[in-house]
């Protein structure tokens, strides 16, 4: 316990010292660095509270869900079970990084990996909030369906090609120690109060520990590759479809922004891009990022990510690349 609360101490300094640097002494260093911070921390605090919401979803799956008893509401049918879970999403006005804690809480109490994938996959796009800023931001056009039939293509589709896999090969061995471990963790209700939160509590502050130094680093890295890499390289492809919606991928990858909000990013460069490759940044950003691949490998190994990585970009691809004769 003790180790848990100095790595969330930490954690909180370093939050602390990052805002100071980027309010106080803003004069005194590079501009470079002065960007990279604001980067950095305007990543890390956009998907902060998502992520303790993420977590305490998570928390409570794993303490309070009888072990196998998801299996059972679930149909026995691999692609109406993916199906259900890919829009199970549309309940959970939790983003991409909240989404991977609770879908580690998922795993823990007996769905398949390929299945939690598919969820993770396209949860962040099917989210009511999601879809609310996405109608906001393209009032009375083809965006918002679009995205929302791509992330379900996108998502069942990588599941499909991962339903080949051994769920246990596609997760860490860490992870799986870490599953056998909650598997005795399902709290009786008749613990008081103080036991459950105590108990809570504990769970809260191990899964933090966990996926804390993930994000920051996560975070760090984006910023970092964003003041590198300007945006002028990426918007001087924007003429040629297949370039543009290629170029919109990889800005999506490296801007690693909340899907909440994405929308108006996206809105913001409808001058200079066409729709299918807006629409190609919407379906990938939510999926596979810099802060989204760091939380991920907290649980998945590193050749799952490069596999999940490979066939969300395929798809998102061809998707998109379809629907720029649609719309």
């Amino acid at each position: 316990m003790r180790k848990h609360v100095v790595n969330i101490w930490l954690a909180a300094s370093l939050l602390a010292l990052g805002y100071f640097v980027q309010t106080r002494i803003t004069l005194t260093i590079p501009a470079a660095l002065q960007d990279t911070i604001t980067i950095s921390l305007g990543v890390l605090f956009e998907a902060l509270p998502f992520v303790f919401l993420g977590i305490t979803l998570s928390v409570f799956v794993q303490t309070y869900v009888r072990q196998g008893s998801l299996i059972k509401v679930l149909p026995k049918n691999k692609f109406l079970r993916r199906s259900i879970l890919s829009i199970s999403g549309s309940a959970l006005p939790v983003c991409e990084c909240g989404n991977v804690p609770l879908s580690r809480g998922l795993m823990a109490k007996g769905l398949q990996s390929q299945d939690v994938i598919v969820f993770l996959l396209a949860a962040p796009i099917i989210n009511p909030i999601t879809i609310t800023t996405t109608i906001q931001a393209f009032p009375g056009g083809y965006m918002t369906p679009l995205r929302i039939v791509g992330a379900l293509f996108v998502a069942n589709a990588v599941g499909w090609v991962l339903s080949s896999h051994k769920s246990t090969e596609l997760v860490t061995k860490e992870f799986r120690s870490y599953c056998e471990d909650s598997s005795h963790h399902t709290v009786r209700r008749s613990l008081s109060l103080l036991e459950h939160v105590q108990n809570f509590s504990h769970r809260f502050a191990e899964e933090s520990t966990i996926l804390m130094p993930a994000l920051l680093g996560g975070s760090l890295v984006a910023g970092v590759i964003q003041t590198v890499i300007p945006r002028t390289i990426l918007t001087s492809f924007a003429n040629e479809p297949v370039v543009a919606i290629l170029s919109m991928i990889i800005l999506a990858f490296i801007v690693s922004i909340c899907a909440n909000v994405d929308a108006f990013f996206a809105l913001s460069l409808s001058g200079i891009f066409p729709q299918s490759a807006l629409l190609a940044f919407l379906v990938f950003g939510p999926m596979i990022d810099i802060k989204m691949l760091a939380l991920m490998r907290t649980t998945f190994t590193t050749r799952t990510l490069v596999i999940v990585s490979t066939l969300v970009f395929l798809f998102t691809f061809l998707f998109s690349l379809g629907a720029h004769y649609v719309i």
